[in-house]
């Protein structure tokens, strides 16, 4: 019988960390578009159709 070896997780590379910061970055800029439409919108309805021209849903503007 042959043990298994568990090679633990390398750091993250200088790449890795770039893209978890964009997407950070990307996670915060979503959350204010879509508070920002939802201020500026006539209505659900107006708004709805904002956020899906841009991309965004409802939740975008809420941050964990």
């Amino acid at each position: 019988m042959t043990l298994a070896r568990h090679a633990s997780p390398s750091p993250p590379t200088r790449i890795t960390r770039a893209r978890a910061a964009e997407d950070r970055h990307s996670a915060i800029q979503n959350a204010r578009a879509a508070r920002t439409v939802a201020d500026h919108a006539a209505g659900v309805e107006d708004c709805s159709q904002l956020l899906a021209m841009l991309g965004l849903d409802a939740t975008s503007g809420k941050l964990q």
